[in-house]
């Protein structure tokens, strides 16, 4: 059965918006049925009027996603995995080239404040993170730095793709135009978020706020390591994930799909008129329906349904709430 165009326009979700920042306007933008999106996401295609059929293309590993929008930060010289790997909770300080690694870094006492997934070539250390996120985390490893040597910049000229079937990969800004010729056709980030939350992946800064540790948005083993030595915020991780029962706990939500609106980030989640948590990013997928990720309150039943910014929400369990040393990780 053909895909259908999207018969009216539609308005793209509107998440936290990042103030003063302002991303870079793709020139994928200029391509046919382009509609940016909005928002933190700002500076990119939201989808090229079909997002439903972008969204089976990418299952289908077909096409790419214009992701130019986020920053993109560079760490050259001979000690730059020695210092990522004593800043961050991942251990790179022996990462093969080319090989993709993803890492947070902590507050003093836990809490997330960078999320970046990066590949090292050799030579130098690349990594993406969130739009306007870059500069800070530029700030902070040039702080931590002391002695070593490495240098840490903003890299202007690169920007980031997801490549369907294969990954993220970074390419020369002015090489963006060139992309539907090489990969296929494009897909906006309607689509690839929509693939994202309901894969439960989340996202720095739309999925968490300033309280979440790594052990609530089941970042464990996939971002942090458990073995490696000190870094920041490194007690509290190894605390929660010892005694297990991380006070909050990431879930999928599946959302009433006779609502015409989606949930606002960061709105209530309501079980009995008792706020439980909060709401993060949401989409429309094409066979799941509206979806949305959340966190909430370890002690909440996982088969209760709750309320999201009014909208009726049934769980998936994505952290299980005992996780813990003690407790297998569900997938």
């Amino acid at each position: 059965m053909s895909e259908q165009p999207l018969s009216a326009p539609l308005d793209p979700p509107h998440p936290a918006d990042e103030p003063g920042h302002t991303s870079p306007r793709s020139p994928l933008l200029d391509l046919p049925g382009a509609v940016e999106a909005e928002g933190v996401d700002s500076g990119v295609a939201w989808h090229y009027g079909n997002p439903v059929a972008e969204q089976r293309r990418l299952e289908a590993g077909e096409g790419f996603v214009d992701l130019s929008h986020r920053d993109v930060v560079t760490l050259s010289g001979p000690d730059r995995l020695t210092l990522l790997h004593a800043m961050s909770t991942q251990h790179v300080e022996r990462l093969p080239p080319e090989e993709w690694t993803e890492a947070l870094v902590l507050s003093p006492n836990g809490h997330v404040e960078h999320q970046l997934a990066g590949v090292d070539d050799g030579e130098s250390f690349v990594a993406h993170t969130e739009p306007g996120a870059g500069a800070a985390l530029v700030d902070f490893l040039v702080r931590m730095r002391f002695m070593l040597r490495v240098e840490v910049a903003g890299a202007d000229g690169l920007a980031v793709v997801h490549v369907a079937g294969t990954g993220p990969r970074f390419v020369r800004r002015d090489a963006l135009v060139g992309l539907p010729d090489e990969h296929g056709a494009p897909a906006g980030t309607w689509a690839y978020e929509a693939l994202r939350i309901a894969a439960g992946r989340p996202r720095l800064g739309l999925d968490t706020d300033h309280r979440a540790i790594p052990n609530e948005m089941g970042w464990i083993g996939t971002a942090v390591h458990l073995d490696k030595g000190c870094y920041r915020g490194q007690e509290t991780v190894a605390r929660v994930h010892t005694l297990g029962r991380p006070p909050r706990r990431l879930v999928l939500l599946h959302l009433d799909g006779s609502v015409d609106r989606l949930p606002d980030v960061g709105a209530d989640l309501v079980l009995a008129d008792r706020t439980v948590g909060r709401v993060g990013s949401s989409a429309r997928h094409h066979e799941l329906g509206p979806v949305a990720l959340g966190l909430v309150k370890r002690s909440t039943a996982v088969d209760a349904e709750l309320l999201a910014d009014g909208v009726a929400a049934a769980q998936e369990v994505l952290v299980d709430p005992e996780v813990g040393l003690h407790v297998r990780a569900r997938p």
